[in-house]
């Protein structure tokens, strides 16, 4: 399952988190405006009321029917948000507004508010109680005050949002540089660094694992040097006794009359030679894992592959088919005795498990691709993934220990470099190729 980036977790969760408390607050304060807009929209009319009622009984009482409705004419066409009745205690309309509709009202005229379903009413009397008046506000009027208000508060929102997210995707971003830096710092290391990772100003919760980390490389480093330590130091030793058993056992060949005691003679010597490069082996092992597989300064690899290529030459029988590169100089920054000790196992592993018949072929690309082939039946796919591990060895009959593949690609990845295994070797129906990309660099 894919992780998610605590950063991004951080951001999207702080923004919802912001924004749901910000629609709460919104609709509590719209719940709060709605509230005091219904009360200044009643206190109008039961002050617009106040006001025209007096007003109204004066009209009333200076007419010469006082019983006769009257509509008040307007000084100018306009919609009405306030409508009034002014009526009598029998309900007879006595003054109404020019745009008053009479169904809207009461049927009796009362005192005091009351609600219908589209109307809000504010009855109040005068002369005890024989005049009555009535205003009528659409409660659609105060709907759209409301949704008015709502928006006025939701519209900013919308704005806040992708601001509070940028703010807070950087906000993280900035707290958590340092953790930023001490996974940089770790995806960096080598297959070989194994010193405790330095990162200043860690937050508190990440601290303790950064120090369990360190004990934890401390305790892996100190492991693997007492194990390399004990490879190097036992093929060391080895070599001293082995070569004076192989000189005795040589010695001892020449002098035994022939016969069964010379043939079981030269087994032995077979058997204390393949020990003797057992012995090397690990010594070389050893060396590709313990570090120092690369140099100060970059090394032209064309001259360290020629070299390498004349002395098997010599001791193969020219069998080693070189292409150099169109280049004088191919950099890279691995150190000269590891390059040996690669291009030695590629070269040993083609030339044994290789076509007898044919050359080993040995190139370098100006891009620093180094490539081993040689000819034989191809190496199945499922025995191709595994040549690469300790002891394995594939289905050729040559002896070997089944460390080569193994060293070469210990001190690829040492140096940072790329190795693959391709078979059928590329442009032909057989044969096997190692192709190792170094990193190029430049002279100094």
């Amino acid at each position: 399952m894919k992780s998610s980036s605590l950063q991004k977790r951080l951001g999207l969760g702080l923004t919802l988190g912001m924004t749901l408390l910000w629609l709460g607050g919104t609709v509590g304060a719209w719940l709060v405006v709605q509230h005091e807009l219904n009360e200044a929209f009643d206190s109008a009319l039961e002050e617009t009321a106040q006001r025209i009622l007096p007003l109204a009984v004066l009209e009333i009482s200076n007419r010469e029917a006082p019983r006769e409705a009257q509509h008040i004419a307007t000084l100018k066409m306009h919609k009405e948000y306030l409508t009034y009745l002014v009526r009598d205690a029998e309900g007879e309309i006595l003054m109404q507004s020019h745009d008053a509709n009479p169904k809207i009202f009461n049927k009796r005229p009362r005192e005091g508010f009351s609600t219908t379903q589209k109307y809000r009413l504010y009855g109040a009397s005068a002369l005890r109680n024989t005049v009555f008046i009535e205003i009528a506000e659409p409660l659609n009027h105060r709907r759209e005050a409301a949704r008015e208000a709502l928006f006025a508060l939701l519209l900013p929102l919308l704005a806040l949002i992708p601001i509070c997210l940028l703010g807070t995707w950087l906000f993280v971003r900035i707290s958590l540089r340092s953790v930023l830096a001490y996974r940089h710092a770790v995806e960096a290391r080598g297959v070989g660094d194994l010193s405790p990772i330095k990162v200043t100003r860690l937050p508190a919760e990440i601290d303790p694992l950064a120090d369990a980390v360190n004990h934890l490389l401390g305790r892996l480093r100190k492991a693997l040097e007492a194990e390399r330590s004990f490879t190097a130091n036992s093929a060391h030793e080895l070599r001293t006794p082995l070569a004076a058993t192989l000189a005795q056992i040589q010695r001892l060949r020449h002098e035994a009359p022939e016969g069964p005691l010379q043939v079981r003679a030269a087994k032995i010597e077979n058997s204390l030679r393949e020990l003797a490069r057992l012995s090397e082996k690990l010594m070389q092992l050893a060396k590709a894992e313990g570090g120092g597989l690369l140099s100060e300064a970059p090394q032209d690899l064309i001259p360290l592959l020629a070299h390498v290529v004349d002395e098997w030459n010599h001791s193969s029988g020219q069998r080693i088919a070189l292409h150099l590169p169109s280049e004088a100089s191919v950099y890279s920054a691995i150190d000269p005795d590891a390059f040996a000790i690669l291009l030695r196992n590629l070269v040993e592993n083609a030339l044994k498990h290789g076509a007898a018949d044919q050359p080993v072929e040995v190139s370098l690309t100006d891009q620093a691709l180094l490539r081993v082939v040689n000819g034989g039946p191809p190496v199945p796919e499922a025995v191709l993934q595994h040549l690469t591990e300790r002891f394995v060895r594939g289905n050729s009959e040559a002896s070997g220990s089944g460390l080569g593949l193994a060293i070469a690609k210990t001190i690829v990845q040492g140096v940072g470099a790329s190795m693959t295994l391709v078979s059928p070797a590329t442009g032909r129906g057989e044969g096997f190729e190692v192709n190792v990309q170094f990193c190029k660099h430049a002279a100094r």
